[in-house]
């Protein structure tokens, strides 16, 4: 399996409420900069099968534009599994339920997905990765469960991203 990893683009300030937190929008900016993600994610040809993405407004926005982009509205899904405060096992075990050659587009937040890379490539969370609002990156999946692994592929920033498109 293939995972193509978003961050969802630049949102509004930080709120402490986090009922009010869960409905930040998308800046005007980010929007922007997200429509460019997409169009490079287009022209990359990954084959992507479905597009996953956390609940909260930011991530649902970023993962509405990419799935617009790629022309994949129609396998868009939303998972509580990529909150926030999610279990990336919990994640993995829903994931392990797609076949093993889908290539699956996520769309979540930070620290949880810079953690998931980690995890995913080294066995520890605490690999040092960075992943910018709007960065993409692939990860070969090997598995899933019981312990996931995998390998970087590539970690893009939206720069280098709005260069390809």
């Amino acid at each position: 399996m293939d995972l193509i990893i978003l961050r969802h683009g630049e949102a509004g300030k930080s709120i402490e409420s986090s009922s009010a937190d869960f409905e930040r929008a998308l800046t005007v900016s980010g929007t922007k900069e997200v429509e460019e993600v997409a169009e490079a994610l287009e022209k990359l040809k990954l084959g992507i099968g479905y597009v996953i993405t956390s609940p909260l407004k930011r991530a649902k926005e970023t993962a509405i534009i990419a799935a617009r982009g790629l022309k994949k509205e129609d396998v868009l899904e939303t998972w509580d599994e990529l909150k926030p405060e999610g279990e990336t096992q919990e994640l993995y075990r829903r994931l392990s339920k797609l076949r093993e050659d889908s290539v699956v587009l996520v769309v979540g937040h930070e620290p949880y997905l810079s953690g998931m890379i980690g995890e995913l490539i080294s066995g520890t969370k605490q690999a040092r990765i960075i992943l910018k609002k709007a960065g993409v990156a692939k990860v070969e999946v090997t598995a899933l469960v019981p312990k996931p692994s995998g390998e970087l592929r590539w970690l893009l920033t939206p720069r280098q991203m709005k260069k390809i498109a």
